[in-house]
């Protein structure tokens, strides 16, 4: 003898069964899980770019060129391979060139950084800018940016008496003939191979300082 309650049969019990048992659980209150990610309030760095200081709270995992594009529109430093191989995104730091999508902006709070942006402006360019517009050191341009501030490093690193992978002497001085620039600048790469006037025009700007 059937017992069910009038209205319920033995179809409307299965598919009660079933619905109950492919809904998910409800998610636990609000009060026991725990913070979102985003809840937590980020730390607070203090970059000095070009000359200015800028305050950012950010993620600690955000790169110094991810800050310097995306939070401060800095946007000469150029984002190429974004593994340290191609130098696109050479800036310079306390007077060192570094690629800046290698390394976090948590590790340069307080440092004084110098994108391409800060090394001149228009009629009033860096004698390495000059240099290169002088002799067509560059050519889509993507890279320049990278290249030239490298290029300041790098006069400063040969001036400094830091010697290379192709120094003869390691305790000379070292001159900055054609192999060794071209080894010391090997770290930045050019797509369009526009090398020859790259180098003509560092040649340069290290001839006058000289």
């Amino acid at each position: 003898m059937d017992t069910s309650p009038p209205g319920v049969t033995r179809r409307t019990v299965l598919i009660t069964s079933v619905a109950a048992a492919t809904t998910p659980p409800m998610p636990a209150a609000a009060a026991d899980a725990p913070p979102s990610r985003t809840s937590r309030s980020s730390p607070a760095f203090t970059l000095r770019v070009n000359g200015t200081d800028h305050v950012l709270r950010l993620d600690p995992r955000v790169t110094l060129l991810d800050a310097l594009r995306e939070h401060l529109k800095l946007t000469g430093s150029k984002k190429g391979c974004d593994h340290g191989q191609c130098g696109a995104c050479t800036v310079l730091v306390n007077g060192r060139r570094i690629n800046s999508c290698l390394t976090l902006t948590a590790m340069h709070d307080g440092d004084e950084i110098r994108t391409i942006e800060g090394l001149g402006q228009p009629g009033a360019l860096h004698a390495t800018q000059a240099a290169f517009v002088k002799h067509d050191g560059y050519q889509c341009g993507y890279c320049t940016p990278g290249q030239i501030c490298s290029a300041v490093g790098m006069l400063a690193e040969l001036r400094a008496g830091m010697p290379s992978h192709v120094s003869e002497d390691l305790n000379a001085h070292p001159q900055l003939s054609e192999e060794e620039l071209r080894e010391r600048m090997s770290g930045n790469l050019c797509r369009c191979a526009g090398y020859p006037n790259m180098v003509a025009a560092i040649r340069e700007v290290a001839g006058a300082r000289a």
